[in-house]
């Protein structure tokens, strides 16, 4: 989710600056309306966002149980290190620490295999919701009549009247059964 954070605060400020130019030129024109939406509660309230954060959160504990074993046996292995190493050769020490340094760097990249495992799974699930989300907010915004959409994150006060966030969950759930 945090890819979903940096992509909106990106876009929010590139729309705030472009907010601001549609101020200044449309001063004397009509009014422009502007509209709040909140990612985070859609995401997490929708149900095709419930659906792939579950799908994801299922698949995060799975690898964490996974690295348990390789975790504990790190922990003893330096603790037997720590309680044992004085009464050690120098030979079994150096055996030790090589054994130590080859068992974190297996566990450092089984968990930098589960991160880009992770980052596939967000990228299915979460992408296509994304892309709905664009023609979705398009059309709420039209019918609306509002001519800019912000994330709620990138804006310090706004009215519930131009938060659209319910609106845009209820349109995702009748176009992604």
């Amino acid at each position: 989710m945090n890819t979903v954070k940096m992509v909106m605060g990106c876009l929010g400020s590139v729309v705030l600056a472009m907010v601001l130019a549609l101020q200044t030129q449309n001063a004397l024109a009509a009014e422009t309306k502007i509209a709040v939406l909140d990612m985070k509660e859609v995401l997490s309230t929708s149900t095709a966002g419930k659906k792939a954060q579950g799908i994801i959160e299922r698949k995060m504990k799975s690898l964490q149980a996974s690295f348990k074993n390789d975790e504990t046996a790190l922990v003893n292995l330096q603790s037997d290190m720590e309680k044992k190493g004085a009464a050690w050769s120098d030979s079994v020490k150096r055996e030790k620490a090589a054994e130590f340094q080859q068992k974190r760097r297996n566990l450092a990249e089984k968990q930098e295999e589960a991160n880009s495992e992770l980052k596939k799974l967000r990228e299915l699930h979460v992408n296509p919701i994304l892309k709905k989300l664009e023609d979705i907010v398009g059309e709420v915004a039209s019918s609306g009549g509002y001519s800019v959409v912000l994330p709620r994150n990138v804006v310090l006060y706004s009215a519930t009247s131009v938060d659209i966030t319910s609106t845009v969950i209820a349109e995702l759930n009748k176009v992604m059964k």
